[in-house]
């Protein structure tokens, strides 16, 4: 039992480092909850802004994932401070959360050099 709660979450991870782009999106699509309301693409990568009842949620996500790069996420509700996740990650910066009922949020994401932001939305 205990070998198994180690094997298995080492299997998980090797999977993910190894997959494809399609890994990074379902990757992307289950660190955030709610819909997905905007997506900003640049050369190496693509910054989600995702939206449910009262939050947003934001990832940057690798275009070609597997190698250890900087990056970074930001999201920021109007009149808050920006809640920011950055490091050398191989596929996705985040997830970062914030609350968002009846307020805009802009977002920014950088891989490897590269980036996107997105201007005041869902207002």
């Amino acid at each position: 039992m205990g070998a198994a709660l180690f094997v298995l979450p080492l299997l998980a991870s090797a999977g993910l480092v190894l997959g494809g782009g399609g890994v990074a999106s379902a990757q992307a699509a289950a660190a955030c909850s709610g819909r997905l309301a905007k997506t900003v693409t640049f050369a190496t990568g693509s910054l989600r802004v995702y939206e449910s009842r009262s939050y947003a949620c934001a990832v940057a996500v690798a275009k070609k994932p597997g190698t250890r790069r900087a990056m970074r996420v930001s999201l920021q509700p109007r009149g808050g401070r920006a809640v920011v996740d950055s490091g050398t990650f191989t596929t996705l910066a985040g997830p970062v959360t914030v609350h968002a009922l009846n307020r805009c949020v802009r977002a920014s994401g950088s891989v490897a050099g590269s980036s996107g932001s997105t201007g005041w939305i869902l207002c």
